[in-house]
């Protein structure tokens, strides 16, 4: 038995579990396990959307027993404490796990640079905890600060100072830029009261950006009323305030620390192990560590300088990514016996959000990047973490991303805008859906009067092409028609037999593959019906009742909505719909989203046929449901 051991479930732990479970799905000599101290994965791009109180806390949390369902991962809780690499085992307080192959992916930590009083008085900002305590921290100044009435004390409690221009600082002020008018709203605050200042002893802000996209984020952030000091030396933090430079100091009870990364806590102390660039792991090309063949290293931890490179790989997400399939093949390769592959990075770009609705983005290719603004870097922004999502629980928590950040977004916090996230009770739809079913219905019940009087009449197919009798194919036309729509359109449609229709516009090339279709299925050479005419027909009125019938009762709404607009399309294509069809298109389009959630039976069977959905091992597996 080969035991592999994943230490950390950020994200290069978490997508090297998965690969190595695929490559080992079938294996039974081969156990993986993956070890953290959290039972969650954390969308740790996503803190600042948190901590501003635009996504909900559990929107950036992933259960990762959840994440591993189905697969051949054996997620364990625990906190490690020690790596004995001679000895092959990890060690915590209260176990002892033994590894044949090891994967280093523990992240980061805050690196404080030695600065006095900077990790006691600041806020760090690089995990989950981190982003809760300082969305409480936030809105707790707020609150106090509408009772206080010394001027100096409410000053200092409505400063908010962020060190660290880099991504992290920047977004997170944005987002406290766009929450200020909000809970100045709340508590009666003039926004002119609060001061938000990113500081940052670079020259500039977000500084590995091309300069035109760095302007572009300035202007940004002093639209928003964010003050922007560059190149000033953090010389002490202390207890509520900060020395930006040698005579700048800001009293604060907020100060935001984002101003760097080193390796995490176990990494750290780590003596077996080469280690480089604010303790991170050296490896070699196959990402395996240069002490220990059988040991390799993920995302941030990673200390590796590709051919042709000065610098070493960067500690991005993308990092994570690139490098995950690079070792889950590299230790299959050690197992079997096959040849290994060379970590290649080819990283696409850098994306960062100011506020909800604006972003810069450097994007594209390797060696060929576009540089965006506004929309169009928003939108790469959510295309590339819906991408991410995809690869770690499909379409449950892509579907999750759509809801928090452009469907149930408050205050029009959304690069949409508020054009998807405005709501109103779905009740209100409740008459329309009924008043839909009740008129698919009636269509029904009297076409099934008509079929029950002459099973034979052919009266929803237009008439067969071939017919001798022209006034006959006009009659039959007319009679469709009117069967089709109520009879007062029918009757406005026959003015002659040469004008017996007046029905929609069909395009000619969609009302060429309607006739191809009813040449094929409906019509005899001799130009009479087949017997499929007869039952497509039958179906058709059968389908208008049941759809109709569970519309009004509201049973399975939204796929009985779709139904109707489909039964709408087929007969329109076939030239057969006067106006009132888009009536019967409109309302059905309105009923989709949600009217079947109250006064329905979906009320009841929805939320048990979820339940029994959830236990098949299939649907957990690929993760096709919605939590």
């Amino acid at each position: 038995m080969k035991k592999i051991v994943i230490l950390g479930g950020g994200y290069g732990g978490v997508l090297t579990a998965k690969k190595l479970a695929k490559k080992f799905k079938n294996d039974k000599e081969v156990e993986i396990k993956l070890i953290d101290k959290n039972p969650y994965h954390t969308l740790l791009t996503e803190l600042h959307e948190v901590s501003a109180n635009r996504a909900p806390e559990d929107s950036i949390k992933i259960d990762l027993k959840k994440i591993f369902a189905g697969l051949k991962v054996d997620v364990v809780l625990d906190e490690i404490k020690n790596i004995d690499f001679s000895g092959k085992k990890l060690a915590s307080e209260k176990a002892t796990y033994a590894y044949d192959y090891l994967v280093i992916g523990t992240g980061s930590k805050p690196t404080f640079f030695g600065i006095p009083g900077a990790e006691e008085n600041t806020f760090p900002f690089w995990s989950y905890d981190d982003a809760v305590a300082l969305k409480r921290q936030i809105r707790d100044m707020y609150t106090k600060a509408a009772k206080e009435r010394d001027a100096a004390v409410r000053r200092s409690m409505l400063t908010f100072v962020i060190i660290g221009a880099g991504f992290t600082g920047v977004e997170l002020v944005g987002e406290m830029a766009e929450q200020r008018d909000e809970l100045c709203k709340e508590f009666f605050i003039d926004p002119s009261e609060v001061r938000l200042i990113v500081a940052d002893m670079a020259p500039k802000v977000l500084p590995i950006l091309p300069d035109k996209l760095i302007q572009k984020a300035e202007q940004r952030l002093k639209k928003l009323n964010v003050e922007i000091v560059t190149g000033a030396k953090i010389t002490e933090v202390g207890e509520g305030s900060v020395a930006l430079g040698e005579k700048n100091v800001v009293d604060s009870h907020t100060i935001v620390w984002t101003a760097g990364v080193e390796g995490s806590e176990l990494v750290g102390t780590l003596n077996d192990v080469q280690q480089q660039g604010r303790k991170r792991i050296m490896t070699n090309e196959h990402l395996e560590s240069v002490d220990h063949k059988n040991v390799y290293v993920v995302g941030d931890n990673i200390f590796f300088i590709p051919e042709g490179e000065t610098r070493p790989v960067p500690q991005m997400v993308e990092n994570a990514e690139q490098a995950a399939p690079v070792i889950a093949n590299n230790i299959t390769a050690d197992i079997k016996g096959t040849a290994k592959k060379a970590y290649k990075p080819g990283f696409h770009g850098t994306m960062v959000s100011i506020g909800s609705r604006y972003g810069v983005a450097n994007v594209g290719l390797p060696g060929k990047l576009f540089m965006l603004t506004g929309f169009m870097a928003m939108l790469s922004k959510h295309f590339i973490n819906m991408f991410y999502l995809s690869q770690v629980v499909g379409f449950n928590k892509v579907w999750t991303y759509m809801m928090h950040e452009f469907f149930h977004v408050e205050n029009r916090k959304s690069f949409v805008g508020g054009y998807f996230s405005r709501r109103s009770p779905n009740f209100w739809l409740v008459p329309l859906r009924m008043l839909l079913g009740g008129m698919w219905l009636y269509e029904g019940i009297d076409k099934l009067r008509k079929i029950w009087d002459d099973p034979n009449k052919i009266f929803l197919i237009p008439a067969p092409p071939n017919a001798t009798d022209a006034a006959s194919s006009a009659s039959q036309a007319v009679d469709a028609v009117k069967d089709t729509v109520d009879a007062q359109s029918a009757a406005s449609a026959v003015s002659t037999a040469k004008e017996a229709v007046q029905a929609l516009w069909v395009p000619g090339w969609i009302y060429d593959i309607t006739n191809w279709f009813m040449d094929l299925m409906f019509y005899n050479n001799d130009g009479t019906y087949t017997f499929l005419a007869k039952w497509f027909q039958i179906g058709m009125v059968c389908a208008e009742i049941v759809l109709g019938v569970m519309l009004i009762v509201g049973l399975f709404t939204a796929i009985a909505s779709i139904a109707t607009i489909g039964l709408a399309v087929m007969i329109w294509s076939s030239k057969m719909a006067s106006t009132e069809m888009l009536w019967y298109v409109g309302a059905a389009i309105a009923c989709i989203g949600g009217s079947g959630s109250v006064f329905s039976l979906d009320y009841y069977v929805l939320p048990w046929l979820k339940k029994q959905w959830k236990k098949i091992p299939l649907v957990r597996r690929w993760y096709l449901f919605t939590d």
